[in-house]
């Protein structure tokens, strides 16, 4: 008997037949269209994979793809997605998100699902605005924004997640914009073929609540001049012409900008995202000012360490090897372990 035909799959594959509902002009459109794309490549059966989103505008992401999913609850996607992961590791499990959605109520069960190293795939898209409940400040929106619930601006700091995400010791951070999808489809690749947690940052306009926010770095006029393009084992210049390059000042604590022409070549900067001390990805993710000059995309980090999944499989498979009991067994040894009593 001959073997069977691998199924090739293509994009219209993951293409449920739900309608797609977001406002036209969406930055969410051009996201779903680039994973659809991209999913063939991983060779991996829709019926293994699967999407779980939180509540927002990115959480509908689950519905029109043609794989498993879960329109969760707020918040608490990571924490849903890491049991399942460490239950099932056969599958590739993808949490898409917004800044709303992971930053504020979700903000717990972020952190700690980097921490652990769950092997999730998190994609964070981050519009800076609340789109879903009609415009409100959101943990991303800048120091000043004037919205439906801070009609004189916005008197908080916001987070910068990717250094949140770095903070929580993340073993694969990155960023990418909406509207390139060559460069989100590379970071996607990236992201999938990491083991453990994987955390995306997506630039996302909402052209309703918050138009034109990220538009520095679209602009034909400006993207050169704003956007730093991360790329392993290679100098960090940037610019039109690579007028511009990131040094680490002698003496001094994180990064800075500076002109390439005046720069030796021995003080530029090398990108090198496999650096195990976090403080390196850190600094890269100070560098954009408020009117996001000199902001990096691209992969930050990504490093290798034991992921919460196999370590919670191999101590289940140690704990089996101890004991010829059946299950029932097992359970009621369980509980009467430690310390119990019988009341007469």
């Amino acid at each position: 008997m001959s073997e069977p035909v691998a199924l090739k799959l293509t994009a219209k594959d993951f293409k449920s037949d739900q309608e797609v509902r977001w406002c036209p002009g969406c930055g969410d459109y051009a996201i779903l269209a680039a994973v659809q794309g991209f999913m063939p490549e991983l060779g991996i059966p829709r019926e293994r994979t699967v999407f779980i989103s939180g509540i927002g505008c990115s959480s509908r992401f689950p519905y029109y793809m043609n794989t498993y999913g879960m329109h969760s609850i707020h918040g608490r996607a990571p924490a849903i997605a890491t049991g399942l992961s460490a239950t099932r590791p056969d599958l590739s499990v993808w949490v898409v998100t917004g800044d709303g959605d992971a930053l504020s109520i979700g903000g717990n069960h972020l952190i700690h699902a980097l921490r652990r190293n769950v092997n999730l795939k998190i994609l964070l898209f981050n519009n800076r605005i609340y789109g879903l409940t009609k415009g409100q400040y959101s943990p991303t929106s800048e120091t000043g924004k004037i919205t439906k619930s801070t009609p004189v601006g916005s008197a908080d700091a916001p987070f910068n997640p990717l250094s949140l995400a770095l903070g929580a010791e993340a073993t694969f951070v990155a960023r990418t914009i909406d509207s390139d999808r060559k460069h989100l489809q590379s970071v996607l690749r990236a992201a999938a073929q990491h083991q453990g947690s994987a955390f995306v940052e997506i630039y996302q306009n909402c052209n309703i609540f918050n138009d034109g926010a990220f538009d520095p770095l679209k602009e034909p006029t400006t993207r050169d001049d704003y956007l730093i393009r991360l790329e392993h084992d290679q100098p960090i210049t940037f610019g039109t012409d690579g007028q511009h390059c990131v040094v680490h000042p002698p003496g001094g604590f994180g990064l800075e900008v500076r002109d390439t022409a005046t720069t030796p070549t021995d003080q530029i900067l090398v990108h090198n995202q496999g650096v195990t001390d976090p403080a390196y990805a850190f600094a890269l993710t100070r560098l954009p000012d408020l009117n996001l000059r000199n902001t990096p995309i691209g992969v930050f980090r990504s490093i290798t360490r034991p992921t919460y999944d196999a370590l919670v499989q191999e101590q289940v498979t140690t704990a089996k090897a101890k004991t010829d009991e059946t299950p029932e067994q097992q359970l009621t040894s369980l509980l009467a372990t430690g310390d119990t009593w019988t009341i007469a």
